[in-house]
């Protein structure tokens, strides 16, 4: 052997073993100085890259940011500023009949989008009222029997955003609806997620829509291209779930566009879930919302005056109501902040439905802090859970909130899917997010803040049925926990802030 003969490839791995090592400091500097972190998932985060450097340094390049890329962020804020604009001339209505405590809460949701509250709205619960508790997918149907039934009486315009779209019955029914209100000559949009409807997508429904000169928008699908992936999580989603027909009527919620048994994972079915129907000025909010998306991906212009330009007049008696959204765009914590707010407004009574509990410090704290103010405070979690994973994590939660004194109940019928807070039968909250990560973080998310006795009682009365079929967790069955089953919840949970 020639002497020296080895030195280029010790140099070799010695430049590899630099370059490698300079890069494992910077994404770990990186994932101590992004702003908008917090502390737990700085921590997390951190712990992982250190630990198993390659595979760490991998899975925050493909899952540590929210960023959705400069240029459609660029797009989603010209189109923001002009909707803005014409809603900041839109017309004021009365808040007349408001919670004192529900003010504050209303103030703050309406920073998110820059939307106030508004008065004059007719705001249904829809289902069906003399469905039992354990037959609660006849609620299901019925709402969207309702939808299908307005969509084909519409006359101007359909805008349609689910994040999954099924082609079974009911799927199928809204797609002949939307198609034969488009051959009518009614101007129809229609705007899934790619991922989450991913099937809808590539089948036969969306090529009858299309055929029939339905305007069609996958949202995020190139989220996970190459380009997108480095400091740019691969799997934002839109979850929302809004339908707009004539700017004159708007469905909100936490159904998707299929049936309760949800043949996609039909081992959790039925899935329960709510939805309202809204008359009146809020409605040209949600269109503002659909909107906000459809523009900037669909590059279609003249839209932006539109939600306001025929807003629906307020109805006498109508209740007070406000939109938003939120996702990787909106303000940091925005949706969070709104749930501790709900939380810390009750007085008497807290009620939240959720299928996805993972909550962040702030939340978990506020729930925990509500029974020691005197709030009676009852958590309603899906017995089975779709996520193993979420499963886990919010199991984690139970000792710390039953010690509170938090009613904790499991749902046993099914996936329980509604998004639900009721506060002192006076404010409500409803939507598409989930108290987990990625709904507070990761998601475009919509909900819908109400302050009406009226229309919180009848969701209370849902939610009374869910709590009438599902079993206590009582502090003795946790604490009867194996070291093992602990030791993997709480595994879990530390995790979460990555997950």
């Amino acid at each position: 052997m020639v002497p020296g003969a080895d030195e280029p490839h010790a140099l070799l791995q010695l430049g590899i073993t630099a370059v490698t090592f300079a890069a494992h400091l910077a994404v770990a500097a990186r994932a101590l100085t992004r702003p908008n972190r917090t502390p737990a998932s700085r921590a997390a985060w951190v712990a992982v890259i250190m630990l198993a450097p390659l595979l760490g340094m991998v899975a925050y390049l493909l899952l540590g940011e929210t960023s959705i890329g400069r240029a459609r962020f660029r797009r989603v804020e010209q189109a923001l500023r002009r909707m803005s604009a014409a809603a900041a001339a839109a017309p004021a209505t009365a808040l007349a009949g408001v919670p004192e405590r529900a003010l504050p809460v209303l103030g703050l949701a309406g920073t998110v989008n820059g939307l106030p509250a508004l008065g004059g709205n007719r705001i249904v619960l829809l289902g069906d009222e003399d469905s039992r508790a354990d037959a609660p997918e006849r609620d299901c149907r019925a709402a969207l029997d309702t939808l299908v039934a307005d969509i084909e009486q519409a006359r101007e315009s359909v805008h349609i955003a689910f994040y999954i779209w099924l082609d079974d019955t009911a799927g199928g029914r809204v797609a002949d609806a939307v198609a034969a209100a488009a051959r009518r000559g009614v101007a129809c949009r229609v705007m899934v997620d790619a991922l989450g409807s991913r099937g809808f997508v590539g089948g036969r429904r969306w090529k009858q829509l299309a055929a029939a000169g339905v305007k069609q928008l996958r949202t995020l699908d190139d989220i996970n291209r190459l380009q997108h992936i480095a400091f740019s999580r691969m799997d934002l989603r839109d979850h929302r779930k809004i339908v707009v027909i004539d700017n004159r009527i708007a469905y909100c919620g936490s159904q998707n566009c299929a049936d309760p048994e949800f043949r996609v994972k039909a081992a959790h079915a039925p899935w329960i879930d709510l939805l309202l129907r809204c008359e009146g000025p809020v409605v040209a909010q949600f269109q503002f919302l659909f909107l906000s998306g459809w523009i900037p991906s669909s590059g279609e212009g003249g839209l932006e005056d539109y939600p306001f330009a025929a807003a629906p007049a307020a109805a006498a008696g109508g209740c007070v109501a406000l939109a938003f959204q939120t996702g990787p765009i909106a303000r940091h914590n925005a949706m969070a902040d709104t749930f501790v707010a709900c939380i810390y407004a009750a007085r008497r009574e807290l009620v939240i439905t959720t299928p996805y509990f993972v909550p962040d410090e702030s939340i978990l704290r506020a729930i925990c802090a509500a029974p020691r103010r005197g709030v009676t405070t009852r958590l309603v979690l899906p017995r089975r859970n779709d996520s193993w994973l979420v499963g886990q994590a919010s199991r984690s939660t139970y000792a710390d909130l039953l010690q509170c004194g938090v009613e904790v109940y499991e749902y046993p019928l099914g996936l329980l899917h509604a998004k639900s807070m009721t506060v002192d039968g006076e404010l409500s909250l409803v939507g598409s997010a989930n108290i987990d990560r990625r709904s507070l973080e990761l998601n475009f998310e919509n909900s819908l803040l109400i302050a009406d006795r009226t229309v919180t009682a009848a969701i209370r009365r849902r939610q009374e049925k869910y709590l009438s079929v599902s079993t206590q967790v009582t502090r003795t069955q946790v604490a009867a926990w194996s070291l093992v089953t602990r030791l993997v919840q709480n595994a879990v949970a530390m995790m979460s802030p990555v997950l």
